[in-house]
């Protein structure tokens, strides 16, 4: 398993494919809830943390709830973030923000030691590598400020 960052541009947004369905049958869902709540738990103590609203505990208790509707759709679940948001429009919804890329890669670096400790718990690593895989090349289309 290969858990790099792929460099990003401003304004390239290369084709990303949709991490593989096993990924979500083996973690199930109240795992991958916790994957997505404990990586937001980490981006509360990091130095992008300013990008998210930690200091309202209902919104940021929101904002990881959005994350989690949305990951759990793209990687086959159900349509949470559909039924609650609408369409995705992720570019458009990550405007507002500040995103560059030493953000974007922060936000990755922080979802590695989570994605590595699934391999304890028996999830295989080819399809923890399609939901990295996926992080990696998507989170490339949220980045709109340079460094």
């Amino acid at each position: 398993m290969k858990l790099t960052i792929t460099d990003g541009e401003i304004g390239v947004r290369p084709p990303v494919t949709k991490p593989h369905p096993g990924f979500l049958h083996e973690v199930g869902e109240a795992r991958f809830k916790k994957l997505v709540y404990d990586h937001y738990e980490l981006i509360e103590e990091s130095d992008i943390a300013f990008l998210f609203p930690i200091h309202d505990e209902d919104d940021f208790d929101d904002a990881k709830r959005h994350a989690f509707n949305f990951l759990i759709e793209v990687s086959g679940g159900p349509d949470y973030f559909t039924q609650d948001r609408g369409k995705h429009q992720m570019v458009g919804r990550h405007a507002p923000f500040r995103i560059d890329e030493a953000g974007r890669r922060t936000w990755l670096e922080l979802y590695i030691p989570l994605l590595e400790a699934l391999v304890d718990e028996g999830i295989t690593e080819e399809y923890i590598q399609s939901f990295w895989d996926y992080l990696d090349i998507f989170s490339m289309w949220l980045v709109n400020t340079e460094s």
